[in-house]
């Protein structure tokens, strides 16, 4: 399978991502030792392990890119890793030990060459959710089940992957994406306040986090209020002040951009100093505490049928969720080096990176938006930055580890609700409603039902809905009558229009293919139609917007035709798409037709209204066969 809106490259022939993936050494250069690997194995290995295709052709400048890429990563990723873990509801190691083995994986699997992979805001929000209402439930051990949950998805994944599923991003349209992250964006941030404010607080929902947050602020504590007020605004204000401060500095604007993108490791630095050197804990400011050193766990998910049964929806929801969020950034950064992915291909990408997870102590991840674009603005060339940035978080977790005894939670969650916060679109309620208010109130929906009843209610309403609100509007297709535009063969709809119509002819044009949602529809319009034009002696269908016709619309088809047939009237197609005839050819309507199948709407109005002067059949009437 092909990305969306992409030329297909032949059954076995490998995906195309750019010059250097294609395999081939320059002409006098001898061959990596990866390369020869490749030439040795069939074809779809080198598709199914793309490592294969761009490892033959890695150079010395590659991996200077990369190995810079992966230096500015790292940075980023380690109090992200930290931050998220804690999001997840798990100790906060466990996102160092995501962002190792899962990181190498998919540089193994993956198709894209920029894609950052690790944990998330929002799939750490989600497996929150899914611990916390099964671990509670079952009385297991947080951190099992979100080994269990990352084995599920990532086995969801690469099963997707095999049978060329990755069509199933478009089940999620780019408003419920919105909303569903916005939505989740505000959830996160609400969650996080209270370790900013240093209280007890809890809540699936806004209204649940919000009360109890409410309830809970008279115990705020001042020190860790200005700890994490600190962060927070440090954060905030790197986003956008920092960069130009440093350029006007005489900083360089590479330097300048790194520099800014490391601003969580200066707050982190700072305020685990702080807590440490003013013995903040002993005023009550939370902190991260001992945090094992050493190599990520090699472990195996436990084994409990019942439990495995319910995690399967949320390990479902994770991967869908995981796979759209990470093949939108994919595809958004190389369209911008005019290459390609394969989503197929990144289905078992991100699976690997799961499964991954799973076996080292982990818990899901997926592609991150700003990683990935501080990634590819870095310069990272190939997925091997990832496995670099992996060598730097392992090296963290088996050096730093100590100095992370005096992080705050404060500094954590002020770096969570900045992160997230910038993910928000609060402006695309507005912007879609002015386009398409079907669109928009599905993006509603689902912001009201991730607030209201949290994110694994609120994805499904989101979709719910989206669903709902096609088949509504595909139940009620756009029919148009439309006429000749004089001086040409274009037929137009006549109430946009001056076209030159016929009191004998009608001819409709319907902009829809044909199901069974709206097979009725076109039936009665048509009868209707013909009911307030007496006159009428035939009526022509113009199918050029109709790519599908299937069984119900062909039995309403037929019926029209008979009905029409009684009438006095007869009825006749006109520019059939070819597929659309095939189906035709052998079928009652075809051999019952009381009219005509005409090339083109021009040929089948001449044809028939011989009284209207200056319209002369084309040479291209016949039946259509295009």
């Amino acid at each position: 399978m092909t990305a969306p809106n992409a030329p297909s490259d032949g059954g076995d022939r490998e995906p195309r991502s750019g010059p250097a993936s294609q395999g081939t050494q320059p002409p006098g250069k001898p061959q990596s030792p990866i390369g020869r690997i490749a030439d040795a194995l069939p074809p779809w290995a080198t598709r199914r392990i793309p490592v294969l295709s761009w490892g033959s052709t890695y150079t010395s400048d590659t991996f200077a890119a990369d190995a810079l890429a992966a230096v500015i990563v790292t940075i980023m990723l380690i109090p992200q890793s930290l931050a998220y873990a804690m999001l997840a509801g798990l100790p906060p190691v466990t996102g160092l030990y995501s962002s190792i083995l899962p990181i190498v994986a998919y540089a193994v699997f993956g198709s894209s060459r920029t894609l950052a992979v690790g944990p998330v805001a929002v799939i750490s929000l989600m497996t929150a959710s899914a611990i916390g209402a099964t671990a509670s439930a079952k009385g297991a051990d947080p951190a099992a089940v979100a080994l269990i949950l990352a084995l599920l998805s990532g086995a969801m994944m690469i099963l997707m992957g095999i049978w060329r599923m990755g069509a199933i991003a478009n089940l999620l349209s780019h408003p419920v994406v919105s909303g569903f992250i916005t939505a989740s964006a505000i959830l996160i941030a609400a969650g996080q306040a209270k370790h900013l404010l240093g209280i007890s607080a809890s809540g699936s929902s806004l209204i649940e986090t919000l009360r109890s947050l409410l309830a809970n602020l008279g115990s705020v504590n001042p020190v860790t209020l200005a700890l994490g007020a600190f962060a927070l605004w440090f954060l905030w204000w790197s986003r956008g002040q920092l960069k130009p401060l440093l350029i006007a500095r005489g900083f360089g604007p590479r330097t300048a951009n790194a520099l800014s993108r490391a601003a969580p490791v200066f707050a982190v630095a700072a305020t685990t100093f702080a807590t440490w050197a003013l013995s903040l804990d002993k005023l009550g400011v939370k902190i991260v505490g001992s945090v094992p050193q050493g190599l990520p766990p090699l472990t195996l998910p436990m084994f409990d049928a019942t439990l495995w049964l319910d995690l399967l929806l949320p390990a479902l929801l994770i991967s869908v969720v995981g796979f759209v969020e990470s093949v939108s950034v994919g595809q958004t950064l190389a369209a911008r080096k005019r290459e390609r992915i394969d989503p197929d291909q990144e289905l078992i990408g991100l699976g690997a990176a799961n499964v991954a997870a799973s076996l080292s102590g982990g818990f899901p991840v997926t592609g991150g938006f700003a990683r990935s674009v501080v990634n590819d603005d870095a310069g990272a060339a190939t997925p091997a930055a990832g496995a670099y940035a992996a060598l730097g978080i392992l090296a963290a977790a088996v050096f730093l580890t100590p100095l992370l005894y005096f992080l705050p939670h404060a500094t954590l969650a002020a770096t969570v609700i900045v992160a997230v916060l910038s993910l928000a679109d609060f402006g695309a309620i507005g912007r879609t409603w002015s386009y398409s208010r079907s669109d928009a109130t599905a993006l509603v929906a689902t912001i009201a039902a991730t607030l209201a009843f949290g994110v694994e209610i609120g994805i499904g309403t989101g979709i719910a809905v989206s669903l709902a609100l096609y088949f509504w509007q595909t139940s009620q297709p756009h029919v148009a009558v439309v006429g000749l535009v004089p001086g040409t063969q274009h037929f137009r709809n006549v109430d946009r229009h001056k076209v030159v119509t016929s009191t004998t002819v009608l001819t409709v044009r319907i902009d829809e293919s044909l199901s069974f949602v709206n097979a009725r529809f076109l039936e009665e319009t048509l009868g209707s139609l013909v009911a307030q034009s007496p006159a009428v002696k035939d009526v022509i269908l113009m199918c050029s917007a109709i790519n599908r016709i299937d069984y119900s619309a062909l039995e309403s088809l037929e019926a029209i035709n008979r009905n029409l047939h009684v009438a006095g009237v007869t009825f006749h197609l006109s520019e059939v798409k070819g597929p659309v005839m095939d189906r035709l050819n052998g079928t009652h309507l075809k051999s019952e037709l009381t009219g005509r199948i005409f090339l083109s709407q021009f040929d089948a109005f001449a044809a028939l209204d011989s009284t209207r002067a200056g319209v002369m059949p084309g040479q291209n009437s016949g039946t259509a066969d295009d």
